[in-house]
Order: structure tokens, then sequence, then C-alpha cells
């Protein structure tokens, strides 16, 4: 999968905590490479609603959860429960889920790091396409926004015979996780909304539902020598905060001719990355932040913020930029 030419790329495992993140089995070796989990090797169970014995969990949607280990060896089986159905939409397969957790081991009966806890947040990642440990990329789909899921993992649905030594996972360990679904947001989707055209002086952009929109850059007229944000669409949602993770579409032309040189419309749809952090280019990290969630946004990035006075794949060194991004999520 390509990404914005320059634009590292953040492998999906890595945009969770540590307790997401499992061991490899191998990588391609290429910019976009994804940890897999280290259950992967062994067959996963299919789901079942339930089994003997079984935790119990309290607490509300939105809260951290209350687990309790009932007395007894864990069954192995793969248990994917609905506590509670939310009125949301259905997830599928590739859909961008947000998630808070809750998880203990059943092992050892400790409490794991949890997205409720000081300094946790919840987690954005693509559902269904095995780039983290089948706990969290199986169990959500088909549920509906606003449920809360009980999940036991025996290890090949978890951290399997490695564990998972940073979140104190061993070897073998059932885990069990409580899962908020928080959102669910299609690889298609696009920011819609009242439009605010930029001046006659900057790029025209014209809308194109859900494919990528058109740019046009003004003829006769010198680049700018410095950043310009124009708000196309203002979005309701949070403001952009320094280090937080992204869900995007963009496309992105090269002032000089208007040629497009990437977007997210053809290579899968919206992307995941980290804004402000000194990832991304400076443009980026300049224009994104304190903007809402739910708007559309386009920079017009000067070389010193882009890319400089080196090519980087099919922009060729001082190269002016001009991205339309629409700001899905952020978490």
């Amino acid at each position: 999968m390509r990404r914005i030419a320059g634009l590292p790329a953040v492998p999906l495992a890595a945009l969770l905590t540590v307790l997401l993140t499992a061991c490899s089995s191998g990588s391609s070796g290429s910019a976009t490479a994804s940890p897999t989990s280290s259950a992967s090797a062994t067959a996963v169970p299919s789901p079942v609603a339930s089994a003997s014995p079984m935790p119990t969990v309290t607490g509300d949607f939105g809260s951290k959860a209350t687990i309790t280990i009932p007395s007894g060896q864990p069954s192995g089986q793969f248990v994917v429960a609905t506590v509670s159905e939310g009125d949301g939409p259905t997830v599928a397969k590739g859909d961008w889920v947000t998630v808070n957790y809750t998880a203990k081991d059943w092992t050892t009966g400790k409490d794991v790091s949890s997205s409720y806890d000081s300094g946790g947040k919840p987690q954005l990642y693509q559902a269904g396409i095995g780039q983290l440990v089948p706990a969290f990329d199986q169990s959500v789909i088909g549920k509906k926004v606003g449920s809360r899921i009980l999940v036991v993992a025996p290890p090949a649905a978890g951290f399997g015979s490695s564990g998972n030594t940073s979140a104190g996972v061993g070897a073998n360990d059932t885990v069990v996780f409580v899962l908020d679904l928080v959102e669910s947001i299609a690889p298609d989707a696009t920011v819609t909304g009242d439009v605010t055209q930029p001046p006659a002086t900057a790029p025209q952009v014209k809308q194109n539902g859900k494919q990528a929109p058109t740019i046009t850059i003004p003829a006769g007229q010198s680049p700018p020598t410095e950043l310009q944000t124009y708000v196309l669409i203002k979005g309701d949602g949070k403001p952009v905060q320094a280090g937080q993770q992204l869900l995007v579409q963009y496309t992105g032309v090269l002032w000089a001719d208007g040629k497009q040189f990437d977007s997210s419309y053809n290579h899968g749809g919206a992307q995941a990355l980290q804004v402000g952090t000194g990832s991304l280019i400076k443009g980026w990290d300049q224009g994104l932040v304190g903007q809402t969630v739910g708007s559309q946004v386009m920079l017009v990035v000067p070389p010193s913020l882009g890319y400089g006075d080196k090519a980087s794949g099919p922009v060729p060194a001082n190269s002016t930029l001009v991205f339309v991004i629409d700001i899905l999520e952020a978490v």
C-alpha cells in the first residue's frame, strides 16, 4: 500500500499501545510492513458466543470494565460475546474502528494495561485484515457501534507461545478483553458539508463524492513561499492535537503542473497516520494540528515545509505541493 510520497508509513500495530503489538513472524522489508500476531502460525479457533467457565463483566459502556475471572481453567475456546449491544452501524471487514478496552490475564489474574488508565486513549485500527492479534482483529466484525464486547482469547487468538513481556502477558496465557466499540468508518468515507471556496488566487477544488477531488492550479500565479491553509468544509468535531492518530482521505498535486502524485482514493482508501510529532512533512504537522474532525482542509505547502531540495518519488526537488485532506477521525 502506497502512502503520501515521503511520509513514513506507520504500521497499524504500531499505532496501538504495547498491549496490542505482537511478535512479528516475518517482515517484507517494505516501509508499510506490519507486525503480525505471534499466534499467526497456529490455527485460530472459530469464535463461539459462550463457553464454560466464563468471566463476568460489570460497568457501563464508556468506562473501565470490571472483569471477574471464575475459578477453574479456561475452556481454550475463542469467545466473542456481546455484553450490551449498541445501535450504531455494523462493522464490516476493512472498516476503521475506534475501540476502548479493558484487559485481564486469566492465567495470572492480573490486570493488563487499559485505554481507560491514566495516559491511555482509544485505539484506531482496521478490522479484519490480519495485522493485529485475532482478539482485536476479528472480534469487532459484525458488531454494532456502541456495543460492549467480551473476548476470551486463548493463546492462538492472543499472544501465542511468545506472550508479550512488555504487557505482562506470559507465554500461552489466556487474556480476557472487554472492548467498547466507539466508532466505525468505511475505507471510502469522505467529509461532506457546506463548501467554502478559496480565493481565486489559490488552487480551486471540485468535490467528486467518493472519488478524489479535482484540484486546479490557478493560471499565472506564483506559488506561495509560506504555508497556506484553507478550510473548505468546517467539521464540528474535536480539534486535532499533536501526537494523535488521524484517519484521513487525501489527494496531493504538484503546483508546477497540477499533476497528481498521490491519493488515498487510489490505493485502499482512508489512511491512518500520526500528526505533530515530526513523522510527517512539516506542512502537514503545522497545517492539521488545531483543525477539527470532520473538516476538509487544503494545504499549499512550500518546499521548505515539504521535501525541500530533495526529490521524493514522483515529487521533484523544490516542489510546492497542494493537498486536499479529509479529517475523518483523531484519537
